[in-house]
């Protein structure tokens, strides 16, 4: 459980030194935006073949999905059971972390967007969409022909997410969305968004509890975007606004092409999102504290090494154990993942402490450097700016915080609300 296998551990030797190499020279130019973060993507799947290790499985996902459909029968399951188990350690939740892992030691950012293209939107319309909206938005997301973008947050709805004003009122065989959305990663540069929305019918069938996934596409009347916002950290990684005005989609634009869906899926990609935090927040640190070892090594100071001083030792040594921590939190994650154990209180706990870890490693690193570390041209600088995002994204660490509490008192017969009181 606590080692990768021998078929990872050979994964994760051949992206060190893509990453240390290719990724680490277009850092700078991602970080400008001088460099589409989409065409270090296609990049990146130009030389570890991702497209073409699904394209066989996923046009069988289709045919079988599409004949499942015919007889009424549908299909549930993981990623790769729905793949129908043809991909095997390319699915492994382990496998996903290895990749975010290696990818932040060098770009979190680059991290962040491939994640969101990939398994945000992507599999979101794998394992909710049907066998037509598979084949026509899936399958040029994984082709890395389409960037894909998904949104849920919204200007008046943060941390209580939601709480949506984005609706979506039907008009015979069509629906009107109206709203925005906001903080969206690669929305931007996207060409594909999943957006969620009420379906308002203006009476009392109108379920205000209930969200939608909706597929929309670029150059659709009414749809518009924002420019890329400036940001702490994550600046290589587009973040932007989605505008909604009265734009007009048909049924089979709604995920799964039936009003079941709702709210309950949301909550399973923001799960999946918050599970995979520690998998950036290792890379994170592992790569913060090579640096610092080599720094304190190399750096001399009132003529002995830097790690010669036992204020520096203790800092190295705090590095370690939080590495350590996170690194059996990323495992204890992905084996959750793969025997379908997880949990809200475990998944909350991790990126708890894995995102505050990252925050405090990085700065010690920063401490530790001096002021050769708050300069740009060492790079836990942008590690630390970078990090801080995983306390925000994907819900905050007060939210993670309020959910075990809640997942606590849950367990003993008492329901809470995320706004406080008893759960009515």
């Amino acid at each position: 459980m606590f080692e990768l296998s021998e078929q990872l551990e050979l994964i994760q030797q051949a992206l060190r030194p893509y990453c240390e190499k290719e990724l680490q020279s277009k850092v700078d130019a991602l970080e400008e935006g001088e460099l589409p973060v989409f065409e270090l993507m296609k990049d990146f799947d130009g030389v570890f073949g991702i497209s073409s290790m699904l394209a066989g499985p996923l046009k069988k996902m289709i045919e079988r999905k599409r004949k499942k459909e015919e007889e009424g029968v549908e299909e549930r399951g993981s990623i790769d059971e729905l793949l129908g188990g043809e991909v095997g350690t390319a699915i492994d939740p382990m496998l996903l972390f290895v990749v975010a892992k290696e990818l932040s030691r060098v770009s979190p950012s680059f991290a962040l967007s491939f994640g969101a293209h990939l398994g945000l939107c992507g599999q979101t319309i794998l394992s909710k969409g049907t066998s037509d909206q598979i084949e026509k938005y899936a399958l040029p997301i994984f082709a890395f022909e389409k960037m894909g973008c998904w949104g849920l947050t919204e200007p008046e709805a943060g941390s209580d997410a939601f709480a949506l004003t984005t609706t979506a009122v039907p008009d015979g065989d069509q629906y009107v969305l109206n709203g925005s959305k906001t903080f969206i990663t690669n929305a931007p540069y996207a060409d594909i968004f999943i957006v969620y929305a009420k379906i308002d019918r203006g009476d009392a069938k109108t379920d205000k509890r209930m969200i939608y996934p909706f597929v929309l596409e670029r150059g659709t009347q009414g749809l518009s975007v924002g420019k890329p916002m400036h940001k702490m950290g994550m600046r290589g990684s587009p973040t932007g606004e989605i505008f909604l005005d009265d734009v007009r989609v048909g049924l089979d634009q709604l995920l799964g092409k039936k009003e079941k869906t709702g709210r309950a899926q949301a909550k399973e990609t923001l799960a999946s999102e918050r599970e995979e935090a520690p998998a950036m927040a290792w890379g994170i640190i592992e790569r913060c504290l090579d640096e610092s070892v080599k720094y304190a090594i190399e750096r001399k100071q009132f003529g002995r090494r830097l790690v010669e001083f036992q204020l520096i030792q203790d800092k190295i040594a705090r590095m370690y154990v939080h590495l350590e921590n996170v690194r059996n939190l990323a495992y204890k994650q992905a084996w959750a993942m793969r025997e379908g154990r997880g949990s809200l209180r475990d998944a909350c706990a991790a990126k708890f402490y894995a995102s505050a870890a990252a925050v405090e490693v990085g700065m010690e690193a920063i401490q530790l450097m001096g002021g050769y570390g708050y300069m740009h041209e060492q790079h836990v600088e942008m590690l630390t700016r970078d990090a801080k995002l995983l306390m925000i994204g994907g819900g905050t660490s007060e939210i993670q915080l309020l959910n075990i509490a809640k997942e606590l008192a849950r367990d003993k017969g008492v329901k809470l609300s995320l706004a406080g009181g008893l759960q009515v």
